[in-house]
Parts: structure tokens; C-alpha cells; sequence
């Protein structure tokens, strides 16, 4: 069961990888509460300058584990402590300081669907398949799952993928919002050029621009006023602004700390 999350870090990006490939990497309720603590851990990681999450296999995640719902989901009050489990794995990535990237190839559907969701950034390619079948299951869809699906796709195509509970291939994906690119080969590899992009710039403000961009999509900037100052005077105090500022002056490259 230890295996079942694995995490790997190089050159500032770790890649924390779904294992349960003869299950379609399916999500227990150990694995719910692994995926929280590991996520939790990771934003302690100051070398870190963005967190992957995808499934070994050739699939991303199936979702939940049905087999065992006979006994950890009979009843509404195991019910409730199940999805204390899987909002507590979602809010811990869709809150990861650094940019998230969901490498989504094959089937990314239902809790597997609400992960990738919860990631800033979702990578596909062709064989990426997307979907909530809650309607085919009888289940009610929590406000948080509902919410980041809400914001990726829109009221109306959010409506389409609960009421439906259809799967939808790649290129609908990318037209509804279920994805943001497609990578022709290889979700995983996709995922990595788009961290690419991001590993090399000043860790402070990836961490400020996200909090900032956060708040807006909450509609709570006025809550979050006083934390979005000081990350902005943390920022300017930095050395990597002082860095930032040397390296554009000198034609160079800069070459940031996170402090």
C-alpha cells in the first residue's frame, strides 16, 4: 500500500505519480489521505518550483475505488468521512502554493476527473479520456468537486458533463475546458515542457501571482488583502528581485533562490 503513491523530485519539479496501474490507478481511502499528506509535505519543499500529478500505467486515475464502497461508503455516515478524505486530497493540491500540472493520459474520469481539476494546468493527449459518471452512480456531487469543475468549463458544460455522465475524448476536452493542451504523444511528457516553462522563473511570484489569481476566483481579495500585500513586500524585499533586476540589466539569465 506504501507504493501506491510514488514521488519523485528533480531540477525543482516533483512528479507524484498515482500506482495502482491493474486498477486503473482507482483511488482508495488510504490513498486519498496519502495524496493530502504528500501534497502538504511537498509545499514545505522550498528546492520545488512546480508539482506534477498523473498515474502509472497509461492511465491517470479511474476514480474511486467502488470495489470497496461496500465498506467505507455504505452508509451517509461513512459516507461522510469519505469525502472529508477526498475534499481534504482536493483542497491540498487545488491549494499547492507552486503551479500544479494533471498529466491526464487515458482515463481521468470521475474522483480521478475531480484531481485533475484540482490542478492548475491540465496536460492530455490521445488517448485521454474525461468524465463524471456521479448520474450512472446515484451520487450527488460535493460543492467543492462541483466548483472546480464549474470554473474550468462553464455553467452549462458543467451541467452537460454531470447530467450525461458521459466520457469525452481529447478533442472535446480541449473545446469544453477539461483540458488546456494536448501533448500528440504523451500527456507525461506535455506536462513536463509546460513545467519547463515555469521552473526557471522566481519562485516568489509564482507563489504571489497564484494567491493573487486564487483570491479573484473566489471573489475574496477583500479577505485576502493583507496576505496579498505582504507576499507583494516579500517579493520586492527578495533577493531574487534584486537578482532579477541584476540578470535583465546584464543580459542574462537569472538564476533565482526562492528567498
Amino acid at each position: 500500500m506504501s507504493d501506491d503513491i510514488l514521488v519523485a523530485v528533480k531540477d525543482g519539479v516533483a512528479t507524484v505519480t498515482m500506482n495502482r496501474p491493474q486498477k486503473r490507478n482507482a483511488v482508495h481511502l488510504q490513498m486519498w489521505r496519502r495524496l493530502k499528506t504528500t501534497f502538504l509535505d511537498l509545499a514545505g519543499d522550498a528546492s520545488l518550483r512546480v508539482a506534477i500529478l498523473t498515474g502509472a500505467g497509461g492511465n491517470f486515475c479511474a476514480g474511486a475505488d467502488i470495489s470497496e464502497f461496500a465498506e467505507v461508503r455504505a452508509d451517509a455516515k461513512s459516507g461522510h468521512i469519505y469525502e472529508e478524505a477526498t475534499e481534504a486530497a482536493t483542497i491540498a493540491i487545488r491549494d499547492f502554493p507552486l503551479p500544479t500540472i494533471a498529466a491526464v493520459s487515458g482515463f481521468g474520469v470521475g474522483g480521478g476527473c475531480g484531481l485533475a481539476l484540482a490542478c492548475d494546468f491540465r496536460v492530455g493527449d490521445p488517448g485521454t479520456r474525461m468524465g463524471i459518471p456521479a448520474a450512472r452512480l446515484g451520487i450527488v456531487y460535493s460543492e467543492l468537486d462541483c466548483s472546480l469543475l464549474y470554473r474550468a468549463v462553464g455553467l452549462a458544460r458543467a451541467k452537460q458533463v454531470l447530467f450525461s455522465g458521459r466520457y469525452f475524448a481529447v478533442d472535446q476536452c480541449l473545446d469544453m475546458g477539461l483540458i488546456d493542451s494536448a501533448h500528440e504523444k504523451d500527456a507525461l511528457t506535455g506536462a513536463h515542457e509546460l513545467a519547463g516553462e515555469f521552473v526557471a522563473n522566481a519562485p516568489l511570484s509564482l507563489c504571489g501571482s497564484k494567491f493573487v489569481l486564487e483570491a479573484l476566483a473566489a471573489h475574496r481579495t477583500e479577505e485576502k488583502r493583507e496576505s496579498i500585500l505582504a507576499l507583494m513586500d516579500r517579493a520586492l524585499e527578495s533577493e531574487d528581485y534584486k537578482e532579477g533586476a541584476r540578470a535583465f540589466m546584464e543580459k542574462r539569465k537569472p538564476a533565482f533562490v526562492g528567498r
